[in-house]
């Protein structure tokens, strides 16, 4: 997001940072690309949460090199006012700790008012997931006797199979997958790169897809992206959302959906089926173990089948 949108709204008197200020977010965020290679979305995330606490401060006639931790209290207790949930002020603190650190290694400013600022402890939520046969009955929904359906069907095989990132699914190139080892080659968060098996059967969709529908969507001889929109592009993560939601509703799963659910449910069908809990981590790219511990919770048919084989009274 322009740091010019971020306060368009009645909350604030300003429509944008100041240009110092504006200048200096910029800075952070060329600042963090270049040492992180931190994704794009990402980099949208730091720039908007920084820029509406700007646009804040500067209503308050203050600049953000004059930040105390007073001053950053007193906007925590704004948020609570304006009903911002806590999930965005979690993460509006993580940015504002990254970009005073930074401020203060480039000697912009000389005490870190983040530091006399706690983290808000809030409780985790479960991943909603779907069920086995709620996976099987959404696979089944495309008409693969059309292009798109027949495109839409591997997409989908693929997520399920692997457990990608939408951003991940959408940006896969023809070079990352090998349909004959049956494996593929992931960047994710961070650059960082993983190899992720596929199953046969998404192996096998995908196999048809490159060989009987992608040829009725490449436009640009020279565009490698597996799968591509009806205009031969890169498909969008709303256009893929959007997809997936009708598919839903068209096989009657009564159930929120997207694609990050259907990451949830590769994840938790995994673990009930047997899968090692760092094995899922690593083809998730999940860096952190606790980030995938959660998932614990929810593969509840694992959890009881082990309680039952191995406690004396199960």
């Amino acid at each position: 997001m322009p740091v010019n949108e971020a306060c368009g709204d009645k909350r604030f008197t300003r429509r944008s940072p100041s240009n110092d200020d504006a200048v200096l977010i910029g800075r952070f965020i060329d600042a963090i690309w270049l040492e992180e290679g931190l994704s794009k979305n990402t980099q949208m995330s730091y720039q908007r949460d920084l820029s509406i606490f700007a646009c804040w401060v500067n209503d308050a006639r203050q600049k953000l090199i004059g930040v105390d931790a007073l001053l950053v209290r007193k906007y925590l207790s704004w948020r609570v006012e304006q009903q911002f949930t806590p999930t965005s002020t979690s993460r509006f603190l993580s940015s504002a700790r990254r970009f005073f650190r930074y401020l203060l290694r480039e000697s912009i400013v000389f005490e870190d008012p983040m530091l006399l600022i706690s983290m808000p402890k809030r409780g985790r939520a479960l991943p909603k997931t779907l069920s086995e046969e709620d996976v099987d009955r959404i696979l089944n929904a495309p008409d693969v006797g059309t292009v798109l359906g027949l495109r839409d069907r591997a997409m989908i095989e693929v997520l399920y199979a692997s457990g990608l990132r939408v951003s991940e699914l959408i940006t896969l190139n023809l070079t990352q997958i090998n349909c004959d080892v049956g494996v593929i080659r992931v960047v994710g968060k961070g650059a960082k790169e993983r190899l992720v098996p596929l199953g046969d059967e998404a192996v096998s969709w995908v196999r048809r897809y490159i060989e009987n529908g992608r040829e009725g969507l490449v436009q640009n001889a020279v565009d490698d992206t597996l799968f591509l929109s009806l205009r031969g592009r890169m498909m969008t993560r709303q256009t893929f959302w959007y997809r997936i939601k009708r598919y839903s509703l068209e096989s009657g799963v009564e159930k929120v959906i997207s694609p990050h659910v259907l990451r949830h449910a590769f994840a938790t069908h995994l673990l009930n089926h047997g899968a090692d809990l760092r094995v899922v981590q690593m083809m998730l790219g999940h860096s952190d173990l606790s980030s995938t511990q959660i998932y614990t919770h929810v593969a509840q048919q694992r959890l009881q089948s082990i309680h039952q084989q191995h406690h004396p009274r199960g």
